[in-house]
């Protein structure tokens, strides 16, 4: 009986090694697309849009979430890095730091709003929808959010950027260095001191980027799946 245990165990680390490590989650996850539910798969990809959305809104709303992070931080408009020479060297370089500080934490402060607009579009999820994600690709889920929320995230999002702009004086800020520019003698083209607009567009941006690459790492890692319900599901693709 020991030898027969043996030889079978043996078999099966031989056969584990010799499998890639997307076979062998597979393999020990026992899952398949056949043995996938329409549940199953509806269920996994709601939990896998949840955690991500959840990560990625953490993450943007801390303290230097924006402005620490390369991938999302949010520099100055177009218009104003077009001039941005002109107004360093007319003595505005400080302001522009100041700007550029204050739009982030303004963009920190109201990311916290996204989320339950992300819940909602989740709940929304049909089945074909959650096939077509998972068979999709590795942002599949994240454009499934960009195109359900996105003119929803604009709408109520703005007020909550104004208002995050204002409590960081970043309204202030842009306002008294775009006046500066526009009422410097040889100032040709006058800047828009609109700066909700941009920072909204920008800041929403970056939430679908972090929540991009959570989606990413689930669907290539399986120690970010975690349950096992996301297990299955995202096994049974890999």
């Amino acid at each position: 009986m020991k030898n027969k245990f043996g030889s079978f165990l043996l078999a099966v680390l031989f056969f584990m090694m010799s499998c890639t490590t997307a076979e062998v989650n597979k393999f020990i996850q026992g899952a398949t697309e056949a043995s996938l539910t329409e549940a199953d798969v509806s269920n996994g990809l709601k939990e896998a849009l949840v955690k991500g959305v959840g990560t990625g809104v953490e993450s943007a709303s801390s303290v230097d979430g924006f402005l620490a992070n390369d991938l999302i931080r949010i520099g100055l408009p177009d218009e104003v890095q077009k001039v941005e020479s002109t107004l360093r060297r007319i003595g505005l370089g400080s302001e522009m730091d100041k700007v550029i500080t204050t739009i982030n934490r303004g963009a920190e402060n109201a990311a916290i709003e996204a989320k339950p607009i992300f819940i909602n579009a989740i709940k929304q999820l049909t089945i074909k929808d959650a096939w077509d994600i998972l068979k999709g690709e590795d942002d599949a889920a994240t454009s499934y959010l960009q195109r359900t929320t996105t003119d929803q995230l604009v709408s109520l999002f703005k007020p909550h950027v104004q208002e995050s702009l204002d409590q960081v004086g970043a309204t202030r800020y842009y306002g008294d260095l775009v006046s500066t520019y526009n009422n410097f003698p040889t100032t040709s083209k006058k800047l828009d001191p609109d700066l909700n607009t941009y920072v909204t567009n920008r800041a929403i941006e970056g939430l679908f980027k972090l929540i991009a690459e959570e989606e990413k790492a689930i669907r290539e890692n399986p120690l970010e799946r975690s349950s096992s319900l996301l297990k299955r599901v995202f096994a049974a693709q890999d």
